[in-house]
């Protein structure tokens, strides 16, 4: 499951949103004369990867997953949201058998599953003992990223755990919560929440050509690197990808 590309690749750094399915983004990404049921075939011709956020609110059954696969084109590849019954309502406790029943839905993507995100809520402070026994009931065949919400687990016991377990941390801007510019484990992965507020604003191109640069230098050091745009109001996530991706074209020559 996990991606095997060099880092000489272009794929080693992929970019893209959170999400494809908004309805504010006709006109302004997808053509006024476009139907819906071909938004996702015009998304994966701009872009190689997209975060899918509604498994967030509600697990997809298996054949949610399979249409996602059979849609998504060579080299193609989702990153998952874990359900929020996991990391909200039983902020990690017990994990074995909701772990075991997404995984079963999840593993119908094949060959076109990426990461699988758990974002942790604000109210589940540090606590290192819960992480490690979550980390020993993670699927060992899966790319896991942990996205925290609290500052007080960004300390280096928090990055050795995820290390030693081949977990790897999701860099972001979320405001109260901001990480530094930080990739543990495997992969480094990232989310841009909003260049202004929370979900809007554009990113100075300043700022996207130091989060390239950073790019470029974890996928020599053989990270694949993984990058979402959160920001879907007035689809700044589709400028501020496509701006990106400019900017390392840019920058790797």
């Amino acid at each position: 499951m996990q991606d095997t590309t060099v880092s000489n690749s272009p794929r080693a750094i992929r970019i893209g949103c959170s999400g494809w399915n908004y309805k504010h983004w006709r006109g302004a990404f997808y053509p006024d004369g476009l139907p819906m049921r071909r938004w996702f075939e015009f998304y994966a011709a701009h872009f190689d990867t997209v975060e899918i956020n509604n498994s967030f609110y509600r697990l997809p059954p298996p054949a949610t997953f399979d249409k996602w696969r059979e849609q998504a084109p060579e080299g193609f590849c989702y990153a998952v949201k874990a359900n929020r019954f996991i990391t909200q309502a039983k902020k990690l406790l017990d994990p074995e058998e909701p772990l075991e029943r997404m995984m079963t839905s999840v593993r119908h993507l094949g060959d076109r599953t990426g990461p699988i995100l758990y974002q942790l809520p604000p109210s589940l402070k540090r606590n290192l003992e819960r992480l490690e026994r979550f980390l020993q009931a993670l699927p060992s065949d899966a790319i896991n990223v942990f996205e925290f919400r609290d500052p007080s687990w960004y300390v280096p016991l928090t990055y050795e755990l995820l290390d030693r377990h081949g977990a790897s941390i999701c860099a972001h801007d979320m405001r109260g919560s901001a990480t530094e510019r930080i990739a543990v484990g495997p992969v480094a992965y990232v989310r841009f929440h909003g260049g202004v507020g929370k979900y809007w604003g554009r990113y100075a191109d300043e700022q996207l050509h130091h989060w390239a640069e950073w790019m470029l230098d974890q996928a020599s050091n053989g990270r694949t690197v993984w990058a979402y745009f959160n920001n879907d109001i007035h689809a700044h996530a589709i400028a501020d990808a496509r701006t990106l991706k400019s900017v390392l074209d840019q920058v790797r020559h």
